[in-house]
């Protein structure tokens, strides 16, 4: 990764400790699902001991179900080895500013043992390592991600006391692009567009989205670690200022029958690191630090960029795991409702599951399958490993789709993580660029989430059983 000045710098944060303007500081780092996981600190101890020697935390955080339950089958945390610590060791890079949260810090951790070697499950580390392999070619990704999420009148707390039954949406109906739609909720939005750029992230826009209550903001690309923190660093964010506004939003990939949450993955590769200046919606060449080789400077795709696509579409069904780790994420994958079901590609075409963008410097691919519910880190190391895999075959893509991918005949996605899981454990193409332990470990993610499920009795069983059956 180029050199960059952090959102906010060590020397800055001492000032403002010194001054009691920052008395906490949030040291954390993205768990298997997602979330950030971690330890407030007193400002001044952090300084003074956390800061060059890290702190430790239970290993368990990396071995636990959504509901952190302690279950069997991960070699790294267990009873059996007593569930040990590892270190947590600040990236003073990613130092920021909480202005949702008073006098508030927070810097993401990279995870190690205690013997300094890092923690190869853990999802930072996994993408770490793709971008390194990446960086033996001189090349860096740089990526936008595109969440989606919906808004409810309730709170957390009502939401919860209800089962999630009758929620009210924060709009009625579709307000897709409506200025109006978006202006019921604008007091929200506001906030959190203001507060994110207050914590380091480069805020484009808002956008009203089809099923009620959904909406968009939409942050500036950048490389791709950047893009992964600002990710996990506004879900939480966004969570915990709709919780002060009195309301709830969700991320989860398809809360109903309606549209589903997307979290549209766009990657561009460049030759010499630096960040681009583009957006998700233009990824344009910027400061200039840094040249796109993704085009072939007649308008089309470069030979690398045409090898990094076909990467994508081989190990697009293998890597579907990563890209969709629930078992909610499979329900948005229906014909007709913008999320994809095909293993195709196209120029500017959203029936496909990659759709190539942009021209010239902001050439680039989206990755459509991902849901409001992905790990960015893992999705994104995803990514660079099916693009390497094709760069290093020398693939070549099959013909565009000009039509609708949904009926055209393609390979599907993956229906059900049941599926997804079995391609990702029988997958040399993850076991050659993510290794063997890093498939155990999300294979038996898998098979948690799946036997918790298939254990579990649904409304919808009762609903269809209870008299009729």
């Amino acid at each position: 990764m180029a050199d960059r000045t952090p959102p906010l710098r060590t020397e800055e944060l001492r000032a403002l400790v010194a001054d009691g303007g920052i008395d906490t500081v949030v040291l954390a780092f993205t768990d298997m699902q997602g979330r950030l996981q971690g330890k407030r600190f007193a400002a001044s101890f952090f300084l003074e001991e956390v800061l060059d020697h890290g702190t430790e935390g239970c290993a368990y955080l990396l071995a636990v179900d959504t509901d952190m339950n302690t279950v069997d089958g991960f070699a790294m945390s267990s009873w059996s080895n007593g569930y040990g610590d590892f270190v947590m060791r600040p990236d003073p890079a990613t130092l920021r500013r909480v202005p949702w949260h008073e006098k508030t810090a927070m810097v993401m951790a990279d995870l190690t043992w205690e013997d300094g070697s890092p923690v190869a499950a853990a999802p930072r580390q996994i993408l770490r390592r793709q971008l390194e392999r990446l960086a033996v070619r001189g090349l860096t990704a740089h990526v936008g991600t595109e969440l989606e999420f919906l808004v409810f009148k309730d709170t957390y707390e009502q939401a919860w006391e209800s089962d999630y039954r009758g929620l009210t949406p924060a709009n009625r109906y579709n307000v897709d692009y409506s200025v109006l739609g978006t202006g019921r909720v604008e007091p929200l939005l506001r906030r959190i567009r203001n507060e994110m750029a207050g914590a380091g992230l480069t805020v484009e826009s808002a956008k009203g989205e089809c099923n009620p209550g959904q909406h968009e903001i939409v942050f500036r690309y950048d490389e791709a670690l950047v893009t992964c923190d600002q990710h996990a660093v506004y879900k939480t964010g966004a969570k915990e200022i709709a919780a002060q506004e009195g309301v709830a939003l969700t991320f989860m990939a398809k809360f109903n029958e309606r549209e589903g949450n997307s979290c549209h993955i766009h990657l561009s590769l460049r030759d010499d690191g630096g960040s681009g200046g583009g957006s998700s919606g233009d990824g344009g060449s910027g400061d200039g630090r840094g040249r796109s080789v993704m085009a072939d400077g007649t308008g089309g795709m470069s030979p690398l960029m045409r090898h990094f696509l076909a990467g994508q579409l081989a190990a697009l069904r293998d890597f579907s795991l990563l890209y969709a780790p629930n078992i909610n994420s499979y329900k948005r994958f229906q014909p007709g409702s913008f999320a994809p079901t095909a293993v195709a590609w196209g120029h500017d075409n959203r029936t496909c599951a990659l759709r190539v963008v942009g021209h010239g410097p902001s050439l680039r691919f989206e990755n459509r399958l991902p849901g409001g519910d992905v790990n960015p880190y893992l999705a994104v190391a995803g990514l660079v490993a099916a693009g390497l895999h094709g760069i290093e075959h020398r693939l070549e893509p099959p013909e565009a789709c000009e039509g609708n991918a949904y009926t055209a005949g393609y390979d599907r996605v993956p229906g059900t993580l049941r599926e997804a899981a079995g391609l990702w454990e029988k997958s040399e193409v993850a076991r050659e660029a993510f290794g063997d332990e890093v498939v155990a470990h999300y294979r038996n993610m898998a098979r948690v989430e799946l036997e918790a499920f298939d254990a579990a009795v649904t409304d919808w069983e009762r609903r269809r059983s209870f008299e009729r059956l």
